[in-house]
């Protein structure tokens, strides 16, 4: 017993003892480990510190860079953390100034006073570190930094930014601008482009609404032509009337393929003729057409005792290619046309279009050149195209003293508009040592002719001879204005504006006034008073003169 007794005491005191060993070898660990920690610091902090000179070498940007100046702070003066900030706020505007600069090079302000300034400033900023006294003192050396240096460093910069920001705050509203400009430029010139495709195209669809016939046109001369067929005994021929040469009469000559446009022109003349029985109408139409005409007119007398001649084109013997050049040009043009050009070709040109129209059309335009070979025994004549409506008496245009001239018209010319040099090719030696390119053009659609001077003068011959010389249209393009001018050259004379009204088949701001003033409007244009396209505004004028009595004419559903 006496020996577990002792043992069980020694025991105890041996746990006693134990616990004081443990509790201070804790306390010796946790010191041992602080010490150890400390000095790791203190060996980091010492190792690590870079050099001056590489750390000021460039402008730092980025997380490295901030995570050295850190360091560099913890164990410099205050003023190499000051040389930190004035690099970073000069860093900050070269970016801002490149910035602007980049958009004066997009504006194309290439040589401008703006971008030029911007590069210097750029420049200036990046070389002031390259001055001798900054780079030895603040860039170069590895003690602390000088402050007067530090200093002037400082004004410099500072000089710089505040120069920088007056730049920026001077030039930003006016890029800011330019850059909108430049964009509304970009845009108008887009919509330019879409709006020429589109003008294009609509000239295009317009000649084609021009030249197509309506279906109403069509039916109309169907119609006429059936009623031809079943009624023969009613449209025998009549003999010609002494009236048709009697010379103290007024004539008026007619040339179209359009049974409804004639009507309106002859009854419009009618309706506001003083003595319409004095009044003689000379119609001449294709043979496809002619029937149809003799039907109408037939049918539907013209009021007042006036009187109508319709003739074929055909029955006009001396019209055949052998006297006319444009009768041969058009034969070989067909020709040409046929052999090198393919049918697809054909239906989007426009000017080869014309080849397949132009054998009747252009014959029947071109026949106002013969005025006085088809109607010999006349003295004067008026020349009226299918588009116009008479709104006045017209026999004050016989009473008009041409002064020994060839032709009555209308002139067109305003400023620089409708001269010569608009329809003659001047750079040709021989229209540039005949004629003026500055002399006025006068119009078609309403010309009294004095055909006793059209004799005198020659004037068909004059037409032949250039026409000939036109052969390969060097000379002038198309159409009959042209040599027109050119045939009645200083033999036009002048009439009232009043007499007679252009521009209402595409001009839709011509004054109502000028309108009802006039003796005679005239549709010339795409726009024609019969087709759908016409403008709504003139196109009463036409239609108020349309013999909406005529049963055809309803059974044709004609929009009138």
């Amino acid at each position: 017993m006496a020996v577990a007794i002792r043992g069980a005491r020694g025991g105890g005191s041996g746990g006693v003892g134990a616990g004081f060993r443990s509790f201070f070898s804790y306390r010796i660990f946790v010191s041992a480990m602080f010490s150890l920690l400390f000095i790791a610091t203190a060996t980091v902090l010492l190792t690590t510190r870079p050099s001056t000179t590489h750390q000021h070498s460039r402008f730092r940007s980025g997380g490295n860079a901030y995570m050295h100046r850190t360091f560099v702070a913890l164990n410099s003066d205050p003023l190499k953390t000051r040389l930190d900030l004035i690099y970073r706020q000069a860093n900050d505007h070269i970016t801002l100034v490149k910035a602007y600069a980049a958009y004066a090079r997009k504006l194309k302000l290439d040589i401008s006073r703006q971008l030029k300034m911007f590069d210097d400033l750029a420049k200036n900023f990046s070389d002031i570190t390259s001055k001798p006294r900054y780079k030895s003192s603040l860039f170069e050396t590895d003690g602390n930094l000088d402050e007067d240096v530090l200093r002037q460093f400082e004004k410099e910069v500072k000089d710089r930014v505040k120069f920088a920001r007056l730049l920026i705050a001077e030039s930003k509203e006016n890029y800011d601008n330019q850059l909108k400009i430049q964009k509304l430029k970009d845009t108008i010139f887009a919509v330019r482009e879409l709006l020429g495709k589109a003008k294009k195209n609509g000239a295009f669809a317009s000649s084609i609404a021009a030249k197509t016939i309506p279906k109403s046109l069509h039916c109309l001369a169907m119609r006429l032509v059936g009623e031809r067929i079943s009624h023969p005994e009613k449209y025998k021929e009549d003999l010609p009337k002494s009236e048709f040469e009697d010379p103290d009469l007024y004539h008026y000559a007619i040339f179209s393929d359009n049974v409804i446009a004639v009507s309106v022109v002859v009854r419009s003349v009618v309706k506001n003729a003083e003595e319409p029985w004095k009044h003689v109408f000379h119609v001449v139409t294709d043979r496809m057409n002619l029937a149809a005409m003799k039907v109408w007119f037939k049918m539907r007398p013209v009021e007042g005792g006036a009187h109508v001649e319709v003739r074929a084109l055909e029955d006009y013997k001396f019209m055949n290619s052998a006297y006319v050049p444009v009768l041969r040009q058009i034969e070989s043009a067909k020709q040409r046309f046929y052999l090198e050009h393919k049918m697809e070709n054909a239906t989007k040109d426009g000017s080869n279009m014309k080849f397949r129209y132009l054998e009747h059309m252009s014959m029947l335009n071109h026949l106002r050149f013969y005025l006085p070979e088809m109607y010999p025994k006349l003295h004067k004549i008026l020349f009226l195209d299918d588009d116009v409506v008479v709104q006045k008496d017209l026999t004050g245009l016989w009473k008009i003293d041409l002064s020994g001239k060839v032709n009555g018209a209308v002139e067109t010319c305003f400023g620089s508009f409708h001269r010569f040099s608009q329809y003659l090719n001047f750079s040709h030696p021989l229209i540039r040592e005949r004629f003026n390119p500055k002399a006025c053009a006068w119009a078609y659609g309403m010309n009294i002719f004095d055909l006793d001077a059209w004799r005198r003068e020659k004037c068909t011959e004059t037409y032949h001879n250039w026409q000939n010389l036109n052969v390969d249209r060097a000379l002038w393009k198309s159409g009959t204005l042209p040599p027109g001018l050119i045939t009645f050259y200083s033999l036009t004379k002048s009439l009232d504006k009043s007499w007679h009204v252009l521009g209402l088949g595409y001009n839709p701001s011509i004054s109502m006034d000028v309108i009802n003033n006039a003796a005679v409007i005239h549709y010339n244009g795409n726009m024609k008073p019969w087709l759908d396209i016409a403008m709504n505004q003139y196109k009463n004028l036409w239609t108020k003169y349309v013999d909406n009595d005529m049963e055809f004419l309803q059974t044709c559903n004609f929009g009138v």
